[in-house]
C-alpha cells in the first residue's frame, strides 16, 4: 500500500503536469518543463508549494503570477487530497490538505500496524550493504561504532523500502596488515622467554596491551614449543591462535551492539581460490596492466586517473587495492549483487574512483557501486577531547564507550549527523538520564503515549472513531508529520543517510508534547477522546517502527 502523503505529493505533480500541458497546447509551445514541488518552510503557505510558473514563465512570455493563475484555473481539485491552492509572490503555487487527507492518513497507519513505513519502493532490489570491515588485529574503535550503527540503520532502511539487502563484514585477514599483527604477536612472545632488558617494541608493530596477552596466552598454551622454530613457524602458530580469537570478539561485540551479520567474507579466500590472480587476468587481456619496476600496475590513467595503481608488487605480493577489485567483483559478477553500498572513512576518499574505474573494465557499472565516506568522531567530555581506553594509548574502542553509555544512546548519538559530517560525541549528554538527551527524549514520548493509552484502555479508538473531529493546528501538525515516516524512509534510502530517522524521531517527539500540552484527552466528549486515542496510538506505531529501524528499545516506562 502506498503511503497517503507519497500519494498526494505525485498527485501535485499530476495535477500541475496536466495543467501546464493543456497550456502548452493552448499556447501551441513544447512541453519541455522541470519543476519541483515541496513543503514550504513558512507553515502559513501550506503544505506542498511549487516553482512551476516561475520556471515556465519564460517558455510562455507571460508573468509568473499571471501564468500561475492560468495554471491553477486549470486544475480542478475535486477528487483530489486537496482543499485548495494560494498563488503568492513571485509566482509560487501553495496547495492545502482537505480534512478527508488526514482521516486517511490516520486509519492508513492503524490498519498497517507494524507494517506502517514498508513499501516497495526497491521492488526487490539485491543490494549488499558492507560496513564495519575492522582490521582482526585488535578491538574495534569509535570510527568503527559509528560506522556499525549508520550501517545496521541503513541497512533496516532499505528492508523497509522493500529492498532485498545483505550485511556483510569483510575480514581482512591478509595482507600487510596481517603481517605486521603476526610479526607483532612472534615478538612478544619471544620476549617472554629471551627477556632483553630495555626492549623497545619496533615502531612498525603494534603496541596495544592486546599484543601482549594474546602472547602471554599463547605461551600458557604452548611453553617455549615455538622459541627456537624458525621465524615463519612461529609467526604462522601464532597467528593461527590469535586471529580467530580476535574475529569471534569482534563478532560477539557487534552483537552485543545490536549488530549481526548475514555474511563474513575473508579476504584470504580470494588468495586460496585464486580469485585475486583471475580478475588481474582479465584486466590483463582488455588491456589495462602494464609491468614497470618488476611490479604489474593497473592503468588507472587510461580510465582518466591521475596516477597509475600497483596491483602486484615487485615481490609477487598482491596488494590491497587489487584484493578490493576481485573482493568487489565477487560481489557483482559472482553472487548478482545489483547494488554494493561500502560504509568507509574519509580517509578512504582517495580509493573510490580508482576502485570503481577497474570495476568498469571489468563489466560493471560505476553507479553500482556507491560509497558512504564517513567523517571523524571525537569524544568530548566537559566541552574536551578525551581518551577512554589506557589499554591502547591513542584508541577509544567500542567496548569502552559501551562501559559508559547504554547501547541504544551509542547508536542514537552515531545517527544523530550526517554521515559525511565530523561528529563530536558529547559523553556528559549521552550519559545524562534526563529530557536533556535526545535518547530520552523520543523514548519518554513513547512512553507517555502507552502510559495515556494504558489508563483510559476503555475507550475505542478503532478505525471507525470520527478522526474529523482532530482539526486544531497541533492535531492536524502531528498527523501529517507521522504520516510523512515511510516518505522519509525513502528519502534515506536515496541520500544513504539514517540520520533522518533520527531527525524523524526527534521532531515527532516535540510535536507529541506539544499536541499533549495543547488538547486534552480524558474528560472530553467521547467521540474526541476516541479520536485523540486513535492519534495517540497512531504515533505510538510510528515511533516503535522508527525505533525498530535504529534499533532502540520502545519502553513503556521510563
Amino acid at each position: 500500500m502506498e503511503d497517503v502523503y507519497s500519494l498526494s505529493l505525485k498527485q501535485v505533480y499530476d495535477m500541475l503536469r496536466r495543467s501546464v500541458q493543456n497550456l502548452c497546447d493552448k499556447y501551441g509551445v513544447e512541453y519541455c518543463i522541470n519543476f519541483f514541488v515541496e513543503e514550504p518552510q513558512v507553515l502559513e503557505f501550506g503544505d506542498f508549494a511549487s516553482n512551476v510558473a516561475m520556471v515556465a514563465a519564460k517558455h510562455f512570455k507571460l508573468p509568473p503570477l499571471k501564468l500561475a493563475e492560468e495554471i491553477v484555473a486549470n486544475m480542478p481539485l475535486n477528487n483530489s487530497y486537496f482543499a485548495k491552492c494560494e498563488i503568492k509572490k513571485p509566482g509560487f503555487i501553495n496547495f492545502f490538505f482537505n480534512n478527508e487527507w488526514y482521516v486517511e492518513a490516520l486509519q492508513n497507519i492503524l490498519s498497517s500496524g507494524t507494517s506502517f513505513g514498508r513499501t516497495n519502493f526497491g521492488k526487490g532490489e539485491k543490494v549488499l550493504l558492507e560496513f564495519v570491515s575492522a582490521n582482526p588485529t585488535g578491538p574495534m574503535h569509535i570510527g568503527n561504532a559509528r560506522g556499525g550503527a549508520i550501517g545496521d540503520s541503513l541497512a533496516e532502511c532499505f528492508k523497509f523500502a522493500g529492498f532485498n539487502v545483505e550485511k556483510e563484514f569483510y575480514v581482512n585477514d591478509a595482507g600487510n596488515q596481517i603481517e605486521k599483527f603476526k610479526k607483532s604477536l612472534a615478538i612478544r612472545y619471544e620476549q617472554i622467554y629471551k627477556k632483553t632488558p630495555n626492549f623497545v617494541m619496533p615502531q612498525d608493530c603494534y603496541q596495544g596491551e592486546d599484543i601482549i596477552k594474546h602472547a602471554k596466552d599463547f605461551a600458557k598454551i604452548y611453553g617455549e614449543k615455538y622459541v627456537n622454530s624458525s621465524k615463519q613457524e612461529m609467526e604462522q602458530a601464532i597467528l593461527d591462535y590469535a586471529l580467530p580469537i580476535n574475529i569471534k570478539n569482534l563478532e560477539s561485540d557487534l552483537l552485543k551492539y545490536k549488530v549481526e551479520y548475514d555474511n563474513w567474507f575473508f579476504e584470504s579466500n580470494l588468495y586460496k581460490d585464486k580469485k585475486i590472480y583471475e580478475v588481474i587476468d582479465i584486466l590483463t587481456e582488455k588491456g589495462y596492466t602494464f609491468e614497470k619496476d618488476g611490479a604489474l600496475w593497473f592503468g588507472y590513467s587510461k580510465c582518466g586517473g591521475a596516477k597509475d595503481e600497483v596491483l602486484i608488487r615487485d615481490n609477487k605480493i598482491p596488494t590491497y587495492f587489487a584484493s578490493d577489485i576481485a573482493y568487489h567483483y565477487n560481489k557483482f559478477k559472482v553472487r548478482g549483487f545489483s547494488r554494493a553500498i561500502n560504509i568507509w572513512g574519509a580517509d578512504h576518499h582517495g580509493h573510490v574512483d580508482r576502485l570503481k574505474a577497474a570495476l568498469s573494465v571489468l563489466g560493471v557499472e560505476r553507479a553500482s557501486l556507491y560509497v558512504v565516506l564517513m567523517q571523524m568522531v571525537r569524544i568530548v567530555k566537559r566541552g574536551e577531547a578525551v581518551k577512554l581506553s589506557k589499554r591502547l594509548g591513542n584508541s577509544v574502542t567500542l567496548n569502552s564507550l559501551l562501559d559508559l553509555i547504554p547501547i541504544d544512546v551509542a547508536r542514537f548519538f552515531f545517527n544523530m549527523r550526517e554521515p559525511n559530517s565530523h561528529f563530536d560525541f558529547d559523553l556528559d549528554l549521552a550519559c545524562e538520564q534526563s529530557d536533556n538527551n535526545p535518547v530520552y527524549y523520543v523514548q519518554y514520548a513513547y512512553a507517555r503515549i502507552c502510559g495515556i493509552l494504558k489508563k483510559l484502555a476503555g475507550f475505542n479508538f478503532s478505525l471507525s472513531a470520527n478522526f474529523s473531529l482532530l482539526n486544531s493546528f497541533e492535531e492536524l501538525d502531528l498527523i501529517k508529520h507521522i504520516a510523512k515516516f515511510p516518505f522519509e524512509i525513502i528519502e534515506a534510502v536515496k541520500s544513504y543517510n539514517p540520520s533522518k530517522i533520527v531527525r524523524f524521531c526527534l521532531d515527532g517527539a516535540a510535536k507529541f508534547h506539544k499536541f499533549y500540552g495543547v488538547c486534552r484527552i480524558k474528560g472530553e466528549a467521547a467521540d474526541l477522546v476516541s479520536a485523540r486515542l486513535g492519534l495517540c496510538e497512531a504515533v505510538r506505531i510510528t515511533l516503535k517502527n522508527a525505533f525498530n529501524i535504529l534499533k532502540i528499545e520502545a519502553r513503556e516506562e521510563v
